[in-house]
């Protein structure tokens, strides 16, 4: 009888291998520039089309390889970074598994051009879903050209759950800006759909930080470092006043290796503990450096995660040292109440003696003589005091200081009022009692909800999902048929974005003009607008849109409706009146009437609960 166990082919092994390490485009993108990265080049390339999906290709001037590694790198547990099992706790480049590009070749069409430098012709290697196809001599430059083309034209099923090419973007972006963060020295070039999007020439790390993130990020780093026998550590914090919503400029890179660690991530958040508004994240670019020995960077497929031997030092050490960070450069507040800064003496006065200031007194000096008496009496003597030159200079005196209250009305204001009695409102005679009757009152309870009185009892009103409401069907409306009004501006308004954001927000540009929005131009990391939503404060516009855009990268919408329904869904969010703003009754009543006008009254973008109805029977069931 035979058995039921048997191997797997080749070609079927690296397909399943596949699909641990290539989940997308992006995981392509990190594997290769790794790779580029550890031959030791000085400059990588980096050129996409169709966020990936048809073109993916690094080219590097590193080491290169031979006839014979260039053929054996496709073969499964393949590597020249690690030879024995004690390696593995003494690593210093990224990749190690060996199966990368096994996996890679395995799901895609594959071009390997490289050279070494002592050779004088290079190998051109062609694979197409784990099959050689050709294998020849070419004339090279240094270094190695790696090409993939159709990802995962072999697995239909594995490219149909593919994202938009936006989405996919954004993931090659990611990967791409943290390989760059973590090596500064390296020239990066990435380039999608023959555009450039970034050129990151040899710097030091914040130069690096601001070349990807933009020139207004230089104002908002602050340094860090400390050097312990556990850990070593260095890179920037941001402001408190900077934070964002979303966790995009958050990197921790452990010897240049960038890692997700929710255990150091709350090291840092505990630091800024009392200086951030609710839900805003900090960003923070920190570098750290711990002996290889102490930590385990093979306890996940895409080595994001690792072990630390000693967290609870880590912790301890990363919090204090944010801390101090935040409170040497003042960032953080003084809890002194007595002490004034502006009162401070300047560094460069603080062995300068003071002159004691000299005094001139009038003695003949009369407050209440009259003008003439007193400019007579400051003529004859010799004083060099002059009642013109005080403040004590009348324009009108008058004969007694009685005279100021002549014909003065001595009429009494007085304000009838009603005793109050139960279920009798209190008016004042001041107001006409029609008026009064005739007039619907509006409350809003706790900063947060509006009352109106209706014939079958009370009604209670959510100002801020009655809002959102009101404001998305406005903005819905004005997408669909671009009649959206718009203020302009005197001057025009620069913002300093992300290069991520910029290219998203050019995506949303046709959307974003439908609402109202005039931009004048859209740089890579400067966007200019001249045109405002009337419902838009210009010192809002910049947390309105980088909400919007973190809001939307969450949700990811894929079509064009669903684009604009997300849009119009999170402006109107943004916008809405907050819970604990104080409204006036004419606020009030322009909410309760807009919601009533809407063509869904009842319930908010986000299909919660606008308002309830409490009848005269539920009241008297009460009492």
């Amino acid at each position: 009888m035979s058995g039921i166990i048997q191997l797997l082919p080749d070609h079927v092994a690296n397909q399943i291998a596949a699909g641990e390490v290539v989940q997308r485009p992006a995981s392509v993108v990190k594997e290769l520039v790794e790779n580029a990265v550890d031959a030791n080049a000085s400059e990588i390339k980096l050129i996409i089309k169709d966020a990936g999906k048809t073109l993916i290709q690094v080219i590097d001037n590193g080491k290169g390889m031979n006839v014979t590694d260039a053929r054996l790198c496709f073969e499964r547990h393949a590597t020249s970074k690690i030879r024995h099992a004690e390696d593995l706790f003494a690593l210093h480049t990224k990749g190690f598994r060996g199966e990368a590009l096994a996996s890679i070749a395995a799901v895609a069409h594959v071009e390997l051009k490289t050279k070494q430098e002592q050779e004088e012709l290079g190998t051109h290697i062609v694979i197409e879903g784990s099959k050689f196809i050709s294998q020849e001599v070419a004339v090279l430059p240094k270094g190695t050209s790696f090409l993939v083309k159709n990802l995962f034209f072999n697995i239909p099923a594995r490219r149909n759950f593919l994202k938009s090419d936006h989405v996919e973007l954004k993931h090659i972006i990611d990967e791409f800006e943290r390989v760059a963060l973590a090596h500064p020295t390296i020239h990066f070039v990435l380039i999608s759909n023959g555009a450039e999007i970034f050129n990151l020439p040899s710097s030091n790390y914040r130069q690096r930080i601001v070349n990807i993130f933009g020139g207004k990020t230089n104002e908002k780093l602050v340094p860090v470092n400390e050097e312990t026998e556990i850990i070593s550590i260095s890179g920037f914090i941001g402001k408190p006043e900077f934070a964002k919503k979303n966790r995009n400029e958050q990197f921790f890179l452990v010897n240049d290796r960038f890692i997700k660690s929710s255990f150091l991530h709350h090291a840092v958040m505990s630091a800024y503990e009392g200086l951030l508004k609710d839900a805003n994240q900090p960003s923070y670019f920190l570098y750290l450096q711990v002996p290889t020995h102490t930590i385990d960077v093979n306890i996940h497929p895409t080595k994001t995660e690792v072990k630390f031997d000693d967290e609870q030092a880590l912790y301890a050490i990363l919090r204090s040292a944010v801390k101090h960070s935040l409170g040497m450069f003042n960032v953080a507040p003084v809890l002194d109440f007595e002490r004034d800064a502006t009162l401070d003496t300047p560094y460069a006065y603080k062995d300068v003696k003071s002159d004691m200031p000299i005094i001139q007194v009038d003695s003949t000096f009369n407050p209440f003589a009259t003008e003439v008496e007193a400019k007579t009496k400051s003529s004859n003597s010799g004083s060099s005091y002059s009642s013109g030159n005080t403040s004590y200079k009348k324009q009108e005196l008058q004969p007694s200081w009685e005279s100021l209250y002549v014909g003065l009305k001595q009429d009494s204001f007085e304000v009838e009022s009603r005793t109050f009695e139960s279920g009798e409102v209190v008016t004042s005679s001041l107001f006409d009692d029609e008026i009064a009757e005739t007039k619907t009152l509006l409350y809003q309870l706790n900063r947060k909800y509006i009352i109106n009185s209706i014939k079958s009892g009370l009604l209670v009103i959510h100002q801020n999902r009655a809002h959102q409401r009101i404001l998305y069907e406005q903005f819905l409306t004005n997408i669909t048929v671009h009649q959206a009004v718009s203020q302009q501006m005197l001057f025009p308004l620069c913002l300093h974005l992300g290069r991520e954001e910029v290219l998203y927000l050019k995506d949303l540009q046709p959307n974003l003009e439908g609402i109202g929005f005039v931009f004048e131009s859209i740089a890579l990391d400067e966007v200019k607008i001249v045109g405002l939503p009337v419902q838009v404060k210009e010192s809002e516009v910049l947390d309105i849109l980088n909400d919007l855009i973190h809001n939307l990268q969450q949700n990811l919408p894929e079509d064009s409706f669903s684009l604009s329904d997300s849009i119009a869904k999170f402006m109107a969010k943004s916008i809405a009146v907050k819970s604990g703003k104080i409204m006036n009754e004419t606020e009030m009543s322009a909410i309760v009437n807009s919601l009533f006008g809407c063509k869904e009254p009842n319930f908010s973008p986000f299909n919660q609960p606008i308002f309830i109805t409490l009848t005269t029977e539920e009241l008297d069931k009460r009492f």
